[in-house]
């Protein structure tokens, strides 16, 4: 297998990787907040979002590994 060819398996599979990982902060931010540590809720928040913004950097590598 080449290098490219890994790379058409790595990415999606960073991909499914980085999106388990933002649910996983979403879950514990809840948690925090249920235990009255707003602020940290609000941190593991904005790890979830950025978390999930990064899902489309994912895809566009995956629509430009072929091109």
């Amino acid at each position: 297998m080449d290098e490219l060819e890994k790379l058409k398996k790595l990415v999606p599979h960073w991909m499914e990787h980085n999106d388990e990982h933002a649910e996983t902060y979403k879950k514990w931010a809840e948690k925090a907040s249920s235990l009255g540590k707003e602020e940290l809720s609000g941190i593991l928040m904005r790890l979830h979002q950025e978390s999930r913004k990064l899902r489309r950097l994912f895809e566009e590598a995956m629509r430009t590994i072929d091109a």
